[in-house]
């Protein structure tokens, strides 16, 4: 078994945790950004799991899966508009959205990530 790599840590988690060849983001959100709506909030997210993606030697057409949390399922449809023009064609990886309470009260959604290098 491979060790275990934790990139960006602090005392409650790391961003990046790499075993073997398997990625493991932790959730990722808008959070810092001025992104306001559903849409803007879903594409600095996505560009967050890009970069985190990158640094760990990986892009998002690797992802085996993804968790996306909405504050509002209301927001379904135009978090997916941002979703699918993102993510490669064939790529799609297995996916559960859930609605959910967020860690700010500006925050509309969190995708979480485990991709392979």
């Amino acid at each position: 078994m491979s060790d275990i790599q934790r990139i960006h840590t602090n005392s409650r988690m790391s961003k990046i945790v790499k075993i073997g060849n398997l990625i493991f983001l932790c959730g990722q959100t808008s959070m810092g950004s001025s992104a306001v709506t559903i849409e803007e909030q879903t594409h600095e997210t996505l560009r967050r799991v890009t970069e985190l993606l990158r640094e760990a030697g990986s892009d998002h057409d690797r992802m085996l899966s993804a968790c996306i949390h909405l504050k509002d399922m209301s927001d379904y449809d135009g978090m997916n508009l941002v979703w699918e023009a993102w993510l490669p064609k064939g790529a799609a990886p297995a996916r559960t959205t859930v609605e959910a309470s967020l860690a700010g009260p500006n925050l509309l959604v969190e995708v979480t990530v485990i991709a392979t290098t």
